[in-house]
């Protein structure tokens, strides 16, 4: 096998290639990036058995061939090449690679060994890249990061006719998006779910955020159930969660007729100040009354803050104690001047429901998007 490629060219396959492959393996061999050089150009591949990554690049081939090298390696050596054309090359065990008056020789894998890459053939329909890569920007956030949960590790996909909404949790928030959803020629009526794992799903959203449009395939082969995002010659699928993904779209409600309308830069910077008096995981009380929202932090004996921000209010003052964090987190997700915060309402008076909140195009304009983000209030401090 004997290839030359552009150096940033390869440099950027090999790298997304081994991006979805995790730090630590149990079997070596899921740790290699295949190689393989065709007649059409050069294909690389990784995969764990769970995601797998392939792109095709233009590649002039002296000598086809396929070879499976360890992936972490070669990203690191790809990156630092000096800016010449790369060439490639394979005799016995060993990988020749060379550019300008660099040169390094690897230890080849086993290609026999290697599982088979996943072959996902029918499309399910596709999203405007930008818009999805946003979109999960916004959700994944919300998912769960303890993996003894695992249902609610992913971000639940959700296809009707023509529009797709992503929707996560970890039992504190529930963060919700919607955008356009092209079934293509899939005349399907049915509604289509599939539970995918956040983390994938995050790097698909920052890898192909500006591929123009993305094709989504989902498919249930051999009893493995399949995604699979494919732009710009890249493909990146995923195996399913398995399990049910809890009803929480329920738990917004209709209406709200309790909220206050702020800039959005102005609470993310209080919030940002006013925190650095807590210790880990207490809340920030937040008073919303006519003459603004006035953020209290009571730390140590010696360290205390408070801050007040112009604000809004319609209907009643209230009082709710969140975590910074969790609260930032929405906020940041917000992508409007302006935030509206609502007040949703419980069985007891005196306890508040989960406060939502949502993008204001103006002070007095709700926002032009579907993003939605519920939060549940931290009692502790009432």
């Amino acid at each position: 096998m004997r290839f030359q490629a552009n150096r940033d060219v390869f440099s950027e396959a090999v790298s997304f290639a081994v991006k979805l492959l995790p730090q630590r393996t149990t079997l070596p061999i899921l740790s290699g990036v295949l190689i393989e050089a065709t007649a059409t150009g050069l294909i690389l591949s990784s995969f764990d058995y769970e995601v797998s990554a392939q792109t095709e690049i233009v590649a002039e081939i002296e000598e086809p061939g396929k070879v499976l090298v360890s992936g972490r390696l070669l990203a690191e050596i790809a990156s630092r090449l000096p800016n010449a054309p790369v060439r490639f090359s394979t005799e016995n065990s060993r990988i020749k690679v060379s550019c300008g008056s660099a040169s390094f020789t690897l230890l080849s894998m086993p290609v026999e060994e290697y599982p088979n890459i996943p072959q996902v053939s029918t499309q399910s329909g596709l999203v405007p890249a930008e818009e999805f890569a946003a979109a999960v920007a916004q959700v994944a956030v919300a998912a769960s990061r303890d993996d003894v949960t695992p249902v609610i590790t992913g971000v639940q996909l959700e296809i009707n006719e023509n529009s797709l909404s992503l929707v996560a949790t970890d039992r504190y928030r529930v963060a919700v998006r919607e955008i356009d959803w092209d079934p293509g020629s899939n005349t399907a009526k049915e509604t289509i779910t599939a539970l995918v794992p956040a983390r994938t799903l995050q790097e698909v959203g920052k890898t192909f955020g500006h591929s123009g449009v993305i094709s989504v395939s989902i498919t249930n082969s051999d009893d493995r159930e399949l995604i699979a995002f494919t732009a710009n010659k890249k493909t990146v699928t995923s195996l399913l969660i398995k399990g049910n993904f809890p009803p929480v779209r329920r738990l917004f409600p209709e209406t709200v007729d309790n909220y206050a309308v702020m800039n959005t830069a102005d609470l993310i910077e209080a919030t940002r100040r006013v925190q650095l008096v807590l210790e880990r995981e207490a809340a920030l009380r937040f008073t919303f009354a006519t003459d603004g929202v006035t953020l209290e932090a009571v730390g140590s004996e010696q360290a205390q803050a408070s801050e007040t921000i112009d604000a809004i209010l319609s209907g009643t003052e209230t009082v709710v104690s969140l975590k910074p964090q969790f609260l930032l987190d929405g906020l940041s997700a917000v992508h409007s001047e302006f935030v509206r915060i609502s007040f949703t309402k419980t069985e007891n008076p005196n306890k508040p429901g989960p406060v939502l909140i949502t993008s204001q195009t103006s002070r007095e304009q709700a926002g032009a998007d579907s993003y939605k983000y519920l939060l549940q209030p931290n009692l502790l401090l009432r």
